[in-house]
C-alpha cells in the first residue's frame, strides 16, 4: 500500500522556519516526481516546491517561496523534505506532500494521484 506520512509542522513565529518531512512507504521515491502542496481555509489548493524527473531532475517552486524554500529527498531513507525559513503568516495552511510516477507540471495538484495527510503549519506571534 502506498502511504505518505507528513510531519515537522507546528507553531512558528514570523521570520522562522520549520522542515516538514514525507515518509513514503510502499514504493521507492527514486524516479519518482513528488511535491508539496498547501492549502489554507477557504482557499485553493496550491503548489510549493517539487520535485520532477524527466531526463533530469529538477526543482520547482512557487514565485512567493523562491529563496526561502527548499526541497530535497533523502533516497536512502525515502524521504522528501521541505526546508521552509523566513516564514510569513500568510503561508499559515495545511502541506501536503503528493507524489506520482511522472508529472508534466510539478505544481499541479491535479496531476498527483497519492497524498498524504497533511501537517498544519501555523505562522503567528
Amino acid at each position: 500500500e502506498i502511504q505518505l506520512v507528513e510531519s515537522g509542522g507546528g507553531l512558528v513565529q514570523p521570520g522562522g522556519s520549520l522542515r516538514l518531512s514525507c515518509a513514503a512507504s510502499g514504493f521507492s521515491i527514486i524516479g519518482k516526481c513528488m511535491a508539496w502542496f498547501r492549502q489554507a481555509p477557504g482557499k485553493e489548493r496550491e503548489g510549493v516546491a517539487g520535485i520532477s524527473v524527466s531526463s533530469y531532475t529538477a526543482t520547482t517552486y512557487a514565485d512567493s517561496v523562491k529563496g526561502r524554500f527548499t526541497v530535497s529527498k533523502d533516497n536512502a531513507k525515502n524521504i522528501l523534505y521541505l526546508q521552509m525559513n523566513s516564514l510569513k503568516p500568510e503561508e499559515t495552511a495545511m502541506y501536503y506532500c503528493a507524489a506520482d510516477l511522472w508529472v508534466g507540471d510539478a505544481l499541479d495538484p491535479q496531476q498527483y494521484n497519492y497524498w498524504g495527510q497533511g501537517t498544519q503549519v501555523t505562522v503567528s506571534s
